[in-house]
């Protein structure tokens, strides 16, 4: 059984950075596309960011697109978000999330498409 767990949120001022981790257990990490979600309070959870299997594709949102950088090291199991210039807007918690995939390159966008997911993690910025 797949289970990712996350770390490394926190409460941070406006333009501050943090490194969220997602590590990965169960099964073999890199036969699984990654990828990172957010849900602010009232809102849809909403896609952030995914990588492909090789780590050779990434895709991201606009709203973090240059502020935000998704990275994965197959060696260690685990996913990293680095998010550099944090805004209020990205006060949400965090769900990394697993789908096994053939495609070595592909990097799924959409939430429906993901099979496992993370407790998640709270990320506060305060302005």
């Amino acid at each position: 059984q797949v289970q990712l767990v996350e770390s490394g949120g926190g409460l941070v001022q406006a333009g501050d950075s943090l490194r969220l981790s997602c590590a990965f257990s169960g099964s073999t990490f890199d036969s699984y596309a990654m990828g990172w979600f957010r849900q602010a309070p009232g809102e849809e959870r909403e896609f952030v960011v995914a990588v492909s299997r090789n780590i050779a594709n990434t895709d991201y949102a606009g709203s973090v697109k240059g502020r935000f950088s998704i990275s994965r090291d197959n060696a260690k199991n685990t996913v990293y978000l680095q998010m550099n210039n944090l805004k209020p807007e990205d006060t949400a918690v965090y769900y990394c999330a697993a789908v096994r995939h053939g495609s070595l390159y592909y990097t799924p966008v959409g939430e429906y498409e993901y099979e496992y997911w993370g407790p998640g993690t709270q990320v506060t910025v305060s302005s």
